[in-house]
């Protein structure tokens, strides 16, 4: 019998990234071996997650904002960054959540798009973990469609006063600090808020089925007021909130194979251990096709991931093409996900295996960022010029 190889090593991909990022990619995998993994299935039970905790311990390896200059962010590359969601998603895509919402979301708008003295005042903090932020544009009833937002940020004589509710916002019970894009007269701004302003709330949402072992909540707004600093200078209009998610999407790529490579080797290590017939259920040629067929949309993910990793770091890398690569990504591992349940049968229902943690997880990570009807139009306007969006 051949010596087997895991699917990723089959195609090689490591070959294709420096040692530097290697370097990054494992000690994050280690991390989330050692300190993470034990307890996944206990807090997704629970429908819990020690955001705190986790946050502290992230912002010391360096993960929060990673691929941010200055302000005590590491600087990486947009590759390693992205090896890193990955990794954290192999865990648990609540975890990679935090890390995302944190780093790509909350930070890069502060980065991005924020005064020097908002930059000082909250990257510091939010990249050591010691701060925690979330990112309010969802509303129950404008998700695809943000421009539409019934958010409100009125002048006060030099002071701004909020009123609003924003959903499914993910950290919002536990953040510190939230940006909220807000609609200012005929555009939309965005505004860096403290959780602990007068008439700010974030109760919890529950009685999840997916994304459990992560903080998901509602943000009220029930005329808070802010200062005229608390907007941020460089984003007026949707392009502000939208180049965050384009951020954000970018991890999901890499992200969500993190999710499918285990969910395969589960899958994988389950066969070659499980017998039916007396004989191995890898031996035979049905449950080797669903293997060969999995690893092969794997493999292509990490290709189409890592090229969209190296125009990133080129600074080429346009929106549609990180449509294309949430897309398919998210679609391959959400079909590997439930494959893979059933090679372990009755098994994979169980929190004993991550299948099916995965699986549910990842019908959120299908729709959250952009559904796949979004991106399936965005790459259709750039293929005909024609947007089919009303």
């Amino acid at each position: 019998m051949a010596a087997p190889q895991t699917p990723l090593e089959l195609f090689g991909t490591d070959d294709l990234v420096d040692a530097d990022d290697l370097a990054i990619r494992d000690t994050v995998r280690r991390h989330v071996e050692e300190r993470v993994r034990p307890h996944l299935a206990e807090w997704y039970d629970a429908g819990t997650l020690p955001a705190r905790e986790l946050a502290r311990e992230l912002g010391g390896l360096g993960v929060l904002g990673m691929h941010l200059e200055g302000y005590g962010c590491a600087g990486t590359s947009a590759t390693a960054y992205g090896l890193a969601c990955l990794e954290l998603e192999a865990g648990d895509s609540g975890l990679r959540s935090l890390v995302s919402v944190q780093g790509s979301l909350a930070m890069y708008a502060i980065w991005q798009h924020g005064s020097e003295e908002q930059r000082q005042e909250w990257l510091p903090r939010l990249a050591a973990g010691e701060a925690i932020g979330c990112f309010g544009l969802t509303e129950a009833d404008f998700g695809s469609n943000p421009a539409g937002m019934r958010t409100r940020a009125v002048r006060d004589g030099d002071d701004w006063v909020l009123d609003g509710t924003k959903m499914w916002i993910t950290n919002g019970s536990v953040a510190d600090v939230a940006v909220v894009w807000a609609r200012v007269e005929d555009r939309v701004r965005g505004f860096v808020v403290p959780t602990d302003a007068p008439g700010f709330s974030a109760p919890a949402i529950t009685r999840k089925m997916s994304l459990r072992a992560s903080v998901t909540s509602e943000l009220v707004l029930d005329g808070v007021r802010l200062p005229g600093s608390a907007v941020l200078p460089g984003a007026s209009g949707l392009s502000g909130p939208l180049s965050c998610l384009t951020e954000a999407r970018f991890g999901i790529v890499f992200g969500v194979l993190g999710a499918a490579r285990d969910c395969l080797e589960t899958a994988l290590d389950y066969a070659g251990e499980r017998e039916i017939f007396d004989r191995p259920l890898a031996g035979y040629q049905l449950t080797q096709a669903k293997l060969a067929d999995m690893t092969l949309e794997l493999g292509k993910g990490m290709l189409l991931a890592l090229h969209l990793g190296r125009l990133k770091d080129a600074g080429t890398l346009r929106p549609e093409q990180v449509s294309l690569g949430k897309l398919n990504n998210v679609r391959e591992a959400i079909a590997i996900a439930r494959e893979c349940r059933t090679i372990l049968g009755a098994a994979g229902i169980t929190l004993e295996h991550p299948v099916m943690r995965h699986a549910n997880n990842l019908e959120s990570v299908l729709t959250y960022e952009g559904t796949s009807e979004v991106h399936q139009l965005v790459i259709g306007r750039a293929l005909t010029g024609h947007s089919a969006f009303r």
